[in-house]
């Protein structure tokens, strides 16, 4: 599930209750107080900065250290933009193509340039040209809140099971309290975009922690996650949630997942427990693992595009995805604690 977004606020204050905690300070009130006034300044300072240096997409300069798992060549700009996708980051011309306007329509999502609608987008576009949604084909979602697409891939006739945090787990009060957990089956076709006697027959809900997967839930034709696994809890959980992942899925079985990624840095990043961003080293030393496994990742596309809202960093308070009207929203990249962050999709089928 896309979470961040609707509470823009939470992980900065997580960031600061968690570095006030660990504080050999905290059993001392007055110096505590002090050393958290201090923290916070400090934090809010890389926050909210501007610097051109810091807010720099710079990824065109990034090494690449495993160039066998980069496009030769690229689709942007060109008409192939929105088809034959690849494992890429989020661009406008992407989701601007006749294909991902198409998806926001079957989605019945206003078009807006707002990387959460590329990430649907993306998701729906990778499964139907790879022949996952058509009637009987499993799926499993991870992490699926509140969000569209169990509903809408059950109305292709997939057999769903969609899964998130259990109930009494503790990490998912920040999205219960902004209405992005739901934990019952009934609030994932809220938008009605399946029958509902249809959506009760194909889709259930499981409670299920994506750093413990239940080692029943294997032999799905697809696998798939909005923006989830960079809160598993660190850079290495997240990592290793996408290969053991791949345990669900049969031979052949596809896997799309989407993450944030680091446009500004391939060196420092943030690394909090409750959100962290992957830089290019990160990602292309999990893609050589899964390759090394034998599972086919398709190639990284890296383009960031040209159109002058892939330069434009949203900050916070961020472009509301829900109640900002469409035509305002300029929100394919943000500053997240200082670093340009955007979205990135990831491919992988199964080997055979």
């Amino acid at each position: 599930m896309f979470r961040r977004l609707a509470q823009p606020w939470y992980f900065f204050i997580a960031r600061v209750a968690q570095t006030a905690a660990n504080s050999s300070d905290a059993l001392h009130p007055s110096k505590s107080m002090s050393s958290l006034i201090n923290k916070i300044r400090r934090l809010w300072r890389r926050r909210s900065s501007t610097d051109a240096t810091v807010l720099s997409i710079r990824i065109g300069e990034f090494h690449r250290s495993q160039p066998q798992l980069h496009m030769l060549s690229n689709h942007s700009g060109t008409g192939l933009e929105g088809q034959g996708l690849v494992s890429q980051v989020c661009r406008h011309a992407t989701l601007d193509s006749n294909m991902f306007r198409n998806w926001a329509a079957a989605l019945q999502e206003p078009w807006r340039a707002h990387r959460k609608l590329w990430e649907l987008a993306f998701i729906a576009q990778a499964l139907e040209e790879r022949g996952m949604l058509t009637p009987t084909r499993r799926g499993l979602g991870f992490a699926v809140g509140t969000e569209k697409l169990p509903a809408f891939f059950a109305s292709r006739g997939c057999r769903i099971t969609a899964t998130d945090l259990p109930a009494d787990d503790k990490r998912n009060q920040p999205w219960a309290a902004t209405g992005q957990w739901a934990g019952t089956l009934e609030l994932l076709n809220a938008a009605g975009l399946c029958a509902d006697s249809e959506f009760r027959q194909r889709v259930e809900y499981r409670p299920v922690d994506m750093n413990k997967i239940p080692i029943d839930l294997t032999g799905y034709d697809f696998t798939w996650s909005t923006c989830s696994f960079e809160h598993c809890g660190s850079l290495d959980l997240g990592l290793r949630f996408l290969e053991q992942q791949m345990e669900c899925l049969r031979p052949g079985g596809i896997a799309v997942h989407t993450t944030e990624f680091n446009l500004s840095s391939n060196d420092d990043t943030l690394a909090d427990s409750s959100c962290v961003i992957y830089r290019l080293r990160d990602i292309e030393a999990v893609c050589q693992r899964l390759v090394d496994h034998g599972h086919l990742v398709e190639p990284l596309d890296l383009d960031p595009g040209n159109h002058p809202l892939d330069a434009v960093v949203d900050s916070p308070p961020y472009h509301q995805w829900a109640t900002d009207p469409p035509a305002r929203i300029k929100h394919l990249r943000l500053n997240l604690a200082g670093y340009v962050s955007t979205s990135i999709a990831i491919i992988v089928q199964k080997a055979a």
